[in-house]
């Protein structure tokens, strides 16, 4: 069976945002061109990595010698959104996610994949098997930047860390579990 591929060459909208209070948020990127909106499900640490690396690569970008882009240092006001989510209806949770540069188009290249079944990863040994559906978003240099941004900022939103064993603070409380001196 083909793959489905839900593709985003020049998205209207792409963001991380969260359902859900702190503590038991579900994050999910979501992207949109028109009508046509897709959502797929991310853990935090997917989340906080992927817009780690898109700021990363953007920095590179910045940096290599005879770069003939033009990469923002920072994210263009005229790019921030700090909206909700658009109702949520989810494609698949996200297993892994790959990102790349096109210089073709001077934009991040997003792709990501559904988390693959256990009786899947059996046939891996075996041969090679196509996901039935994943996600490919095309972002311009500037948006990827205020994705990344945004990104960062719904991830920091959860519920605070305790000072003095690290761990997140629930809203009924919290009891460290430091160890004995």
């Amino acid at each position: 069976m083909p793959t489905i591929v839900h593709e985003f060459a020049w998205p209207d909208r792409v963001v991380v945002g969260t359902v859900g209070l702190p503590g038991s948020r579900t994050f999910y990127l979501q992207v949109r061109t028109g009508a046509q909106i897709v959502s797929i499900a991310l853990e935090k640490q997917q989340s906080a990595l992927l817009a780690e690396k898109i700021d990363e690569i953007l920095d590179q970008l910045i940096n290599y010698a005879g770069n003939p882009f033009s990469i923002p240092t920072s994210t263009p006001i005229e790019l921030l959104d700090n909206d909700p989510l658009e109702p949520v209806q989810e494609e698949f949770r996200t297993g892994s996610m790959s990102l790349g540069w096109d210089p073709t188009t001077v934009q991040v290249v997003l792709e990501a994949f559904p988390i693959v079944d256990e009786e899947d990863d059996e046939l891996l040994d075996v041969a090679v098997v196509e996901p039935a559906e994943m996600l490919v978003v095309r972002m311009p240099v500037g948006t990827a930047r205020a994705f990344a941004k945004r990104t960062r900022e719904v991830v920091g939103a959860g519920r605070p860390l305790c000072p003095l064993c690290g761990q997140p603070i629930d809203p009924d409380g919290h009891t460290c579990d430091l160890p004995d001196a």
